[in-house]
């Protein structure tokens, strides 16, 4: 139904009409040109101006057509397979092949009278079917959740879930939240009887760990209807496609719902991301085996920094260092003397030299390869030192003037010093110290040295530096100017029943001094060490100039290489001003990456590596859970069925009731003046009476 509404009063249409009356008779009523024409002529071309000018006038007002549009929109009916690993399980070719078929038809049934919209779900909610039932997990609530959010407000008529009710992420979808306002149709996949089966459920274990440690990892081992059996717990380390046990356990099950928690300690005895793969050997009459073996995947580390403690001879200090610096499980302590025939510094990322060089061992050798190799170290002054060789062997600290005597001296902490943070009660308590023994002298430092703590000589403070680090040709050095810090630890105990103040000042001078930055030009970072094997493969990567500035200009590119040594290559992305590259999904395994540029005619490479584990959450439940789905049914007014009542779901749907099509009016308006016939039939009008008014002579 359309009709004309006016923005202005109605009774201005008759206004319009009058002067469209006015208009005709002035121009036409005594016009004496056409008076030897009919007098017809003139009433017509009347009839034509008084068309025109009524027809202008009434679009000055602005008139509205309103319509009403109704529609039918047929109810939407939503179909969501469930496409996880575990709906095909127990299913055999021929079975699975018939399920696909009798959903496609039923997709083809539904598409007829309803507005049809398929989903599969498993890891993620996607549009559309695809039947591959590959995903690794299950999350039914993501789905009620994207349904609720998606379809609310329109005309949902029905949800069909195909599912074996077993999920393993998100919610349990019973409490999901979602208040469907549609009846839901559940069609009840898989085997709800408990079979004979033997599961590893969950292992708990270090995602990193350090070489050389030990680590623990506990399994959690259930056993359905498998009483009087026996099984083996394997715990086996996974190299090079073959598998070296490590470690054996006889477990006895003595009920059918039986469940037991098992802990083995292992050794990280190898570099790098170590696979094991935990295992229970089959019992008679399993019903499958898929679930008794889980994989794990530790990262072990071998960030341990060798650190030498090299001294003029045995001294407490040397002990209260180790002590300290083991703290961090980072660094590897090793104590050897002067005296000991030629030492590897070499072997070492960080030296402290206690009392070194001395009057009796002046070191040379030493000295020189640890000025070839670029390696940092720490220089403890004490009474054994030889004065005049330290301020030669090193720039941070100048002593000028010394002597046999000695100074006994407490620390003050500048409270300048930025390189590191410090604990507020180690520069409270510090003062309070028991005092050191330092070389008589005058003590001055480098103008590139910062100075953390300052010499503190009786009642006055001065400005000789006791502590003090710094960087020289890019390799950090740092002096303390006394020895008997040993005194400070026990003091730290005896105040606090801790070392921790002690510790913190050692253990932050310790990892600065070691800390390495990398200058390397090309780089190239993993988002992680270890990927699931359903999330692809994400790397970033820089380029740096000769200033060190970010750039990308040239092509990077970049091999991945698995352990059987097939490689995969790939050329990054280029981003705003570095890299990036997702290199997708990889299968469960260890692989190898080499990056590689060419920048100013070098070519500049980065090696890594990063390991993907399986996701096996599919494999640990494999009895389906229709309980579920049938409080789900009932909650939102819908029912069960099994799959081979799929032919008879349309009519359980019809007869329902429930799911109708909705007519929807809608009024629609819109100004007369765009009607483009409008403008045609004025051009019309005015061009005939034109027309007709020169044909007979006049203007």
């Amino acid at each position: 139904m359309t009709n004309i509404a006016f923005q202005y009063p109605t009774w201005f249409v008759a206004l319009c009409i009058l002067a469209g009356i006015i208009y005709a008779v002035a121009l036409y009523f005594r016009n004496t040109a056409f008076r030897d024409k009919s007098k017809w002529l003139n009433i017509l071309l009347g009839i034509f101006r008084f068309l025109s000018v009524t027809t202008i006038c009434l679009l000055l007002l602005s008139p509205l057509l309103k319509s009403f549009v109704t529609e039918t929109k047929k109810p939407v009916v939503i179909l969501a397979q469930d496409h996880s690993e575990s709906i095909m399980t127990d299913m055999k070719k021929e079975d699975s092949t018939a399920y696909v078929q009798a959903i496609q038809n039923l997709e083809s049934i539904l598409g007829e009278n309803y507005e049809l919209q398929s989903f599969s779900f498993g890891e993620e909610v996607k549009e559309g079917m695809d039947f591959k039932f590959d995903d690794k997990s299950t999350n039914i609530s993501e789905l009620l959740t994207e349904i609720y959010d998606r379809f609310t407000g329109q005309n949902l008529g029905a949800v069909i879930l195909s599912s074996d009710g077993i999920y393993n992420e998100g919610s349990n979808p019973i409490y999901t939240g979602a208040k469907l306002s549609a009846p839901v149709y559940a069609i009840a996949m898989g085997d709800t009887t408990p079979s004979r089966d033997l599961i590893v459920k969950r292992v708990f274990h270090n995602k990193i760990a350090y070489l050389g440690d030990k680590f623990t990892i506990q399994v959690d081992i259930s056993a359905r209807n498998c009483t009087a059996s026996a099984t083996n717990l394997i715990v086996s380390k996974v190299e090079g496609g073959k598998l070296r046990k490590l470690a054996t356990e006889n477990i006895s099950i003595n009920r059918n719902d039986f469940f037991t928690t098992k802990e083995i300690i292992l050794d990280a005895d190898a570099a790098g991301v170590q696979r094991y793969r935990i295992s229970l050997t089959k019992v008679p009459g399993e019903a499958t085996t898929i679930n008794n073996t889980k994989d794990i995947f530790v990262d072990v580390l071998d960030a341990r920094q060798k650190i030498l403690i090299l001294a003029h001879s045995p001294h407490p200090d040397i002990s209260a260092l180790k002590t300290s610096i083991l703290k961090n499980k980072n660094y590897q302590v090793d104590v050897k003397y002067a005296t000991n025939p030629n030492p590897n510094v070499a072997a070492y990322d960080f030296v402290v030299l206690h009392q070194l060089p001395s009057k009796t061992q002046p070191a040379s050798s030493i000295l020189q390869t640890l000025y070839d190799k670029d390696i940092p170290r720490l220089y403890v002054i004490g009474m054994q030192s030889d004065i005049n060789q330290i301020g030669k062997v090193q720039p941070i600290t100048k002593i000028s003037g010394g002597t046999a005597a000695s100074n006994e001296i407490q620390a003050l902490v500048d409270p300048n010093f930025n390189l590191f943070t410090l604990d507020e009660r180690l520069v409270g308590q510090l003062p309070k110290f028991p005092p050191l023994l330092s070389p008589f002298g005058e003590y001055s430092s480098a103008p590139d040295a910062q100075v953390l703590l300052y010499q503190k000589i009786g009642s006055v403070d001065t400005k000789y530096p006791l502590l003090a680090v710094g960087e020289v040709n890019k390799i950090k050095i740092g002096v303390l100017s006394a020895e008997g810090i040993w005194k400070w630890r026990l003091f730290d105990f005896l105040q606090h029943q801790n070392h921790e103040i002690f510790d913190e000042m050692m253990g932050k001078t310790i990892q600065y001094l070691t800390l390495k930055e990398d200058k390397r030009k090309f780089r190239i970072s993993v988002a992680k060490n270890i990927f699931n094997e359903n999330e692809p493969v994400l790397l970033d990567a820089e380029l740096y100039n000769q200033s060190y500035e970010l750039i990308n200009d040239p092509d990077a590119g970049l091999t991945i290489t698995n352990s059987e040594g097939k490689n995969f290559t790939y050329t990054f992305n280029k981003t705003n001003r570095s890299y990036t590259l997702n290199a997708g999904f990889f299968p469960p395994g260890n692989y190898t990456f080499k990056g590689t540029v060419n920048s100013n005619g070098q070519q500049l490479t980065y090696t890594g590596k990063f390991s993907v584990r399986p996701v096996q959450l599919e494999r640990f439940e494999t009895t389906a859970d229709h309980a579920m789905l049938r409080v789900l049914a009932t909650q939102f007014g819908g029912q069960v069925i099994s799959p081979g009542e799929l032919d008879s779901l349309p009519a359980i749907i019809t007869q329902s009731g429930q799911v109708k099509p909705v007519m929807y009016s809608t009024l629609k308006t819109r100004s007369v003046i765009n009607l483009k016939w409008i403008f045609f039939v004025l051009l019309a009008l005015l061009s005939f009476e034109w027309f007709m008014r020169r044909y007979h002579g006049s203007y």
